[in-house]
């Protein structure tokens, strides 16, 4: 069992990956590179919901590493390269002030360390992690490659592993700053081990904003939904983790927001690979 709960933690996409309540061995070291698209979404969820004027395509490379300090306490980072698109007028749209672009740099750059602090049965981990203020802005496209603030999450999260399947839960809260409006965070996933080199994972995540920031976000980065103020979201996915060996694996997945504010109405695909320094 403690061979599924590895890789059913290090093999999921980033979201749900660096907020588990498992932590690495001291000295040993788990490497992911995964790509994630939104592919050519023309809405986005409001009250009510709104068009964009072009359609935008979101694309992520992101390789994530975790390291154990010693056995109960791991850090991780994870460095983002992120090619955003906006490329022809969606239907509804008759004058324009978005222009086509694509933007390809650094998004927001992750590091931070986990500790667990009870592990009977149950693991209750918690973690502080940062995001730094790397972001590309093309003006006249409204495209953003990250967020244009540093971010702070103080995090907890809880788990346990049964004989063929794990359950996970996390929140936590982002503080960002330069007027960025603070957003309670929460997700879970539950993990079954249907054969020895394939396990299926269903999950769920959630943004909640507070609305208390105060930044103005320019009308053409508003029209792309492309990490403005107050986005909030509810989602589910699945995934699916496929072991080549005790080193090597791959993972697939893909996650769909059914309400939220300001983020886009199509789901969000993730592949990725992993490789484990025993």
């Amino acid at each position: 069992m403690k061979k599924i709960i590895t890789l059913s933690i290090f093999l999921i996409t980033l979201s749900i990956f660096s907020q588990s309540p498992w932590t690495q061995k001291k000295g040993k070291a788990y490497t992911q590179l995964s790509f994630t698209s939104i592919s050519q979404y023309e809405s986005l969820f409001g009250n009510p919901s709104f068009n964009t004027e072009r359609k935008i395509t979101d694309n992520t490379l992101r390789l994530y590493a975790a390291y154990g300090i010693s056995n109960k306490t791991t850090f991780f980072a994870a460095l983002p390269i992120k090619t955003v698109k906006s490329e022809e007028l969606v239907a509804s749209t008759t004058t324009p002030i978005t222009s086509s672009a694509s933007v390809t740099s650094t998004g927001n750059i992750l590091f931070g360390i986990k500790h667990n602090f009870y592990n009977n049965k149950w693991l209750i981990t918690g973690q502080i992690s940062a995001e730094t203020k790397s972001t590309d802005y093309n003006a006249s496209a409204g495209l953003r490659t990250g967020y244009d603030a540093w971010t702070f999450t103080p995090l907890i999260s809880i788990g346990r592993g049964f004989n063929s399947w794990y359950l996970q839960a996390y929140t936590g809260i982002d503080f960002r700053t330069n007027d960025y409006s603070s957003s309670l965070k929460m997700g879970g996933e539950m993990g079954y081990n249907i054969a020895s080199w394939f396990t299926i994972i269903g999950f769920a995540d959630g943004l909640a904003s507070f609305t208390n920031g105060e930044v103005i976000i320019p009308q053409e980065n508003s029209l792309t939904g492309l990490y403005v103020d107050k986005q909030s979201y509810a989602a589910f996915g699945l995934k699916t983790i496929f072991k080549v060996n005790e080193e090597f694996g791959v993972n697939l997945g893909a996650g769909l927001a059914f309400g939220g504010r300001r983020v886009a109405k199509k789901p969000a695909v993730t592949g990725g690979i992993y490789f484990k320094f025993l």
